[in-house]
């Protein structure tokens, strides 16, 4: 796939439909084929989050567990139902992730609950039905197989940056697609989702992929929208779309081993953070008594 981020602004038509039809080539898949296999993919993040957002059991490290229900089960003071179905799904589908169960990793496992919280729950929202989600996961595929093929999308290797910001970008571009969206509008929201997750470091709580992971994924799904919100009024990046992937591998080169998914640094470093860390690895951080 050779298409960048600046090519796809270019095109006329849905974003989704070249996509579809580059995917076909490569795989040698019909198109039905493949948004068959979209289809299976949805019905897993659905039951995902309907799995997450029932349970209260512990995560394998017990860092998290009950997030998603808590908020679901919750009056909502600012009476915005949007924003926290949003936050509730991609939390869901983390916790299921943090127990072990099954998920969709999109594009990794740390950051699964980013766009099926953005694009499933403003379908959610406004009433569509799932079959008019399929096109727009197309898209959400070929952002993510854009980034990956220049850079990378592991937060071992770029920090968290890399892993929920291309989650973002890929929800960003899904969500303003799904609203009628123009290529060079999917193009700029994947963009401006991106360049706002610069930075990101990858700080894991012990190294299990709960604590900030699966709250990191309950915001930048509402970040996604907000992309989506602002690239649908017209707001473009200043920075063209494929010079925010390059920043991104830049800086993910510049930050050091321990803010790259290593658990020996950032959050993770904190004296909460170590003592959390070594109860759910039963180790004692005092020591033997005298």
């Amino acid at each position: 796939m050779s298409l960048t981020l600046n090519a796809l602004a270019q095109l006329s038509g849905r974003a989704s439909e070249y996509l579809l039809q580059e995917e076909a080539e490569e795989t040698g898949l019909a198109p039905e084929a493949i948004l068959e296999k979209l289809r299976g993919r949805l019905a897993v993040m659905r039951d995902s989050i309907r799995r997450g957002l029932a349970s209260d059991a512990p995560s394998v490290a017990g860092l998290v567990g009950k997030n998603a229900k808590t908020l679901w089960e919750a009056p909502d003071p600012l009476q915005d139902p949007l924003l926290k179905r949003v936050q509730a799904y991609a939390m869901a589908v983390n916790e299921e992730n943090a127990r072990m169960g099954r998920i969709v990793a999109a594009p990794t496992a740390g950051s699964a609950g980013t766009l099926p919280g953005a694009l499933l729950g403003v379908a959610d929202h406004l009433g569509i039905p799932d079959e008019d989600l399929l096109m727009p996961m197309v898209l959400a595929a070929g952002v993510a197989k854009i980034i990956s093929r220049q850079i990378y999308i592991a937060g071992a290797s770029g920090g968290c940056q890399a892993e929920i910001g291309s989650s973002a970008a890929m929800a960003a571009a899904a969500v303003t697609e799904l609203l009628g969206g123009s290529p060079e509008a999917c193009a700029h929201a994947a963009a401006l989702a991106l360049q706002n997750a610069l930075g990101l470091v990858c700080d894991p709580v012990g190294g299990f992929v709960e604590v900030p992971c699966v709250m990191r994924n309950g915001f930048y799904a509402v970040h996604a929208v907000s992309a989506a919100s602002m690239a649908l009024a017209g707001i473009r990046s200043v920075i063209p779309p494929d010079e925010v992937i390059l920043a991104m591998a830049g800086i993910g080169r510049l930050l050091p081993l321990e803010l790259k998914e290593t658990g020996l640094g950032g959050l993770a470093a904190t004296p909460t953070g170590k003592r959390l860390a070594a109860k759910a690895l039963g180790e004692d951080l005092e020591g033997p008594s005298s």
